[in-house]
This record gives structure tokens, C-alpha cells and sequence, in this order.
């Protein structure tokens, strides 16, 4: 599915809305980012919302709501007034929180109506310089002649990074052992002074140390290359079929938003992303554009949640 999406062309009609969709909006619009700022999913947030106030007419604030691995910020826009005035920023955490948690204050599909997924931003294998791998294939055949042997850190348990490496694991048929941390800095640090020898993090965590030597990236995560790193091999290439781990950012609305604005939210999404100018800015922070139709988001999120509800379940994940 991600493949289509990045690969094939989206057209959203931009035409004039009808009479019933021409007051909206009328008003500034409120993003709920679900991040601290400073981080990717923030940086992403502010993008979008920059261009989105120009082609809107109005000002789109963003609203970090940090907390509960995105269970706080989900909360509040599923309450809110489902009049298209506040939106959410999701991530590839809110289609993994269902089968982690047993309860959540909404439900992940019926309490939300789809916008557009944004963009992509595919893990990176990386290693510290010391293991004696430099590809996916010598990785596999070295953790096969030491089973369990071979550490990977995560920024904690149910983490994009820890279920993309439990696919990984699953499908290539590996056994290595789990190091969690709380966040991605921590589990940088340590992969890079070789305390840790592998993880899957976002590339913005780990660019600079690839430059400079100080870790080896293996495979990318994205069902085909990132033309933020067209010269590195995507795992399914190297020998992992059908596998596909990418972080992804997209647009969310409250459910019963009328529809006539959510088309407008949605072509305003599509043409936000394929300006020249984002392109140009997601792409510098190794960040694939996509702007999907809304049908489409849909359909991807239904798949995420059912891909992640399988690894977890497969590989007994639970929360501390």
C-alpha cells in the first residue's frame, strides 16, 4: 500500500467548493501535534501547517500535546467539535496503540475521519562500525551463527523502532535480543559508543553519525528506496520479503466533520504536499512526501493496524 502511495500519483480535485463548503474555514484552524517541538513529527507539523494557512486563508496553529505515546493528543481532537477547526497530526504510534493497550479513551477508526497521510519517513537499519555486517544479508547471516547474541536497542517497548526490528526478526527468522530505552537519544548514544550494536530509528536521529562514520547504515525500512537516500538498499531488496517498516505522518479530523470541509481539508492537504517549496523541506529532512486521498488514508490505516496487531501479538509485546 505504501508503495502505491508513494509511487503512484493522487489526484484530488481542487475544483471551486460548493456554496454550502465556501464559509469554512472561517476561522483559524488548530493542528494537535502529539509530540514536544523540536522532534520530527513537529518539524513535519509545522511544514504542512505553514503552507496549509496560505491555502486555507487562515491561520493553522499547531498544538503540542505530548504525553501517553499519543494517546493524550488523540483524546482531545476525538472530543473536540467535529467542525474541522481541529485536526490531528497521527503517526505510525496511533495505529500500534490499539493492540497495546487492552482500553484507549477513542476508537482509532470510528472516532476520526481521514484527511490525507501526508508523508513518509522510513527507518533506517543502522550498526555500530564494530559489528561485522555491512548489509542486511550479512546481518541475517551473522545473528543466524549467534542466535540471540546480537543486542538492538529501541527507544521502549512497543516503539516503531522495536516492532519494526520484531518484523524484521519475524520475517527474515532471526533471534536477537532487546535493549529498551526511554526515547531514540539515549539509544543513539549508546549504538553509537557500541553499548548496543544495532536499532531501526528515524533518519533525522542518525544522519549526521552515518556521515561521519561513526554508525553503518544497513537497509531501509520503505517498501522501495527513499529518494532522501536513493543509493541505500531497501530490506525487502536485500532478502526480507515484503517487509516495510516507514514512520508516517498524516491528517485527521474528528468524525461527523462535514464532509464539505473535510474535501477541502483534503485538497488543501494534497496540494500542500506537492508544492515545490515542502517537497523541497521534507525531502531535506530525509522525509518522503506523499498527499494521499482521504479514501486512501483510510485504506493504509486499516492496513497498518492490522500489520502491527500481528507483529504484537506474535511477538508477545507488553508495555512495562
Amino acid at each position: 500500500m505504501m508503495t502505491a502511495l508513494l509511487c503512484a500519483a493522487v489526484i484530488v480535485a481542487a475544483a471551486p467548493v460548493d456554496a454550502a463548503a465556501e464559509a469554512y474555514p472561517a476561522r483559524s484552524v488548530r493542528l494537535v501535534v502529539t509530540f514536544p517541538p523540536g522532534g520530527a513529527v513537529d518539524l513535519v507539523g509545522r511544514i504542512l501547517a505553514q503552507k496549509l494557512a496560505e491555502l486555507l486563508g487562515q491561520s493553522v496553529l499547531v498544538d503540542n500535546r505530548p504525553g501517553g505515546g499519543q494517546i493524550i493528543g488523540s483524546e482531545i481532537v476525538a472530543r473536540s467539535a467535529a467542525d474541522g477547526y481541529t485536526l490531528l497530526l497521527p503517526s505510525i504510534t496511533h495505529a500500534i496503540n490499539p493492540a497495546l493497550h487492552a482500553r484507549l479513551p477513542y476508537d482509532t477508526l470510528r472516532d476520526f475521519a481521514p484527511i490525507s497521510l501526508a508523508a513518509a519517513s522510513p527507518q533506517l537499519l543502522v550498526a555500530h562500525p564494530a559489528l561485522p555486517a555491512r548489509s542486511v544479508q550479512e546481518l541475517i547471516a551473522l545473528a543466524r551463527a549467534k542466535p540471540g547474541q546480537i543486542n538492538y536497542a529501541s527507544s521502549g517497548n512497543g516503539s516503531g523502532g522495536h516492532l519494526a526490528m520484531e518484523l524484521f526478526r519475524s520475517i527474515s527468522g532471526i533471534a536477537l535480543t532487546h535493549v529498551p530505552y526511554k526515547g531514540a537519544g539515549p539509544a543513539v548514544v549508546d549504538v553509537v559508543a557500541g553499548q548496543v550494536q544495532l536499532m531501526f530509528t528515524s533518519p533525522l536521529a542518525v544522519s549526521q553519525q552515518i556521515r561521519t562514520g561513526k554508525l553503518v547504515a544497513l537497509g531501509i525500512a520503505s517498501a522501495q528506496r527513499s529518494s532522501a537516500w536513493p543509493d541505500l538498499p531497501t530490506i525487502a531488496e536485500s532478502g526480507v520479503r515484503g517487509y516495510s517498516a516507514s514512520l508516517w505522518y498524516g491528517l485527521l479530523a474528528p468524525a461527523r466533520t462535514p464532509e464539505p470541509a473535510l474535501r477541502v481539508l483534503e485538497a488543501a492537504a494534497v496540494k500542500a504536499v506537492r508544492a515545490p517549496e515542502v517537497r523541497e523541506r521534507l525531502l531535506a529532512q530525509a522525509v518522503d512526501p506523499v498527499g494521499s486521498s482521504a479514501r486512501e488514508f483510510d485504506a493504509f490505516l486499516r492496513e497498518e493496524l492490522k500489520k502491527w496487531a500481528s507483529v504484537i501479538r506474535n511477538a508477545g509485546i507488553r508495555l512495562d
